[in-house]
């Protein structure tokens, strides 16, 4: 099938589209990307939605501004997706993996809320949409996160590598996904990524992130504080785990300046993806993706801490910032396959587990949720 995948991250910098053809086993080829930064406006209504995010009770709940920011998202995904199929001319799109945006996240309360309409997008785009893809594995008991691992085990498995191979996607919120020489996945968000470095430049400089890391490689890291931070329980949480995007959101850099606080951040988020490998069992080789592969100063601090070579995912020619939203893509077709989008060693649910809603075009009385 040639499926869509669209992603909005945690970092609120915009969205990815990406095509890939596959069984959602393995992976035929990859199509185009796309992608597009959020405006000034739209940003502020992200933020907006995300601080009403902790007050809401259940996932279907819509009090403003969550309902505006729901109609924004969705709406902009239409416009790339849009975009995207007009660079397919005479090939058909089977199915679109709308991952929407996370306002809130807490799988001990068996809760999470991704907005965006599936049903909207659909008549829209006249093709079936896959979307709200964490809530059975929450609902069942797991973490809903990371969902990415199976993409990340057939990327692994394309490649033909060998051995045991980590896989560590930086984005707002960082997660690994080890891959075991028998093929074995264990995963879990390891921290902040970028969010916590985008919030400082977009609150000191007014700029949405840290481009090329230039701003941490010009400062200097708070290693007292990197330490503190790194003591806080979370972090000796046994696999798997996730995290919302706020849960770190008291570290505060506020009295160094942009230079020192980027570095320190940057120091941090490389210290906590390094506990995710520890604690994931280690591994041979580490590749990176995400928009974090920008930034060679964790780049450079994750190898030195390692002592090992760290790869970026364009070494072996994937793209690192298209990964995300073609994840989305393989799990709508494997969705449609009823085949596990979770499992226990990536989320903790009891068994290996399909999900996802499906919305077709046109379809009375709107989605209805995939069997499993």
């Amino acid at each position: 099938m040639t499926a869509l995948g669209l992603m909005s991250g945690t970092s609120m910098d915009g969205i990815d589209a990406g095509v890939i053809v596959t069984d959602g086993e393995g992976v035929s080829s990859f199509g185009p990307f796309l992608s597009r930064a959020y405006a000034a406006d739209q940003r502020r209504l992200l933020r907006s939605a995300l601080d009403a995010g902790s007050t809401l009770e259940r996932a279907d709940d819509r009090p403003e501004p969550v309902a505006a920011a729901e109609d924004m998202v969705t709406a902009a995904h239409g416009d790339i997706a849009e975009a995207l199929l007009d660079a397919l001319p005479g090939h058909t799109v089977d199915v679109v993996g709308f991952h929407g945006h996370t306002i809130f996240h807490a799988p001990e309360r068996r809760l999470t809320v991704q907005i965006g309409d599936g049903q909207a997008l659909a008549d829209r785009l006249g093709i079936p949409v896959v979307y709200d893809m964490r809530r059975a594995d929450v609902e069942a008991g797991g973490e809903g996160a990371p969902l990415a691992p199976v993409y990340h085990r057939a990327l692994v498995r394309r490649a033909h590598l060998s051995g045991n191979v980590a896989v560590v996607n930086i984005g707002g919120v960082a997660n690994v996904t080890r891959i075991g020489a028998d093929g074995a996945m264990a995963a879990a968000d390891t921290g902040p990524g970028n969010a916590l470095i985008d919030d400082l430049m977009l609150r000191r400089t007014g700029h949405a992130m840290d481009v090329d890391g230039a701003a941490a490689a010009a400062g200097t890291a708070d290693g007292d504080r990197i330490a503190a931070w790194l003591a806080d329980p979370w972090f000796s949480r046994p696999l798997p785990k996730s995290l919302d995007r706020e849960a770190f959101a008291h570290v505060d850099v506020g009295d160094l300046s942009v230079e020192d606080g980027a570095a320190t951040l940057a120091g941090f988020t490389s210290g906590a993806i390094l506990k995710g490998i520890v604690m994931a069992g280690g591994a041979d080789r580490i590749v990176v993706v995400g928009g974090g592969a920008h930034n060679p100063v964790i780049l450079r601090n994750l190898s030195q801490s390692l002592g090992k070579q760290v790869e970026t995912s364009a070494d072996l020619g994937w793209d690192p910032d298209a990964i995300e939203a073609q994840a989305f893509a393989y799990l709508a077709v494997r969705s449609l396959r009823n085949l596990p989008l979770t499992f226990p060693g990536t989320t903790g649910v009891a068994r290996p587990l399909s999900g996802g809603r499906i919305a077709r075009s046109g379809a009375a009385g709107g989605s209805s949720r995939i069997a499993v």
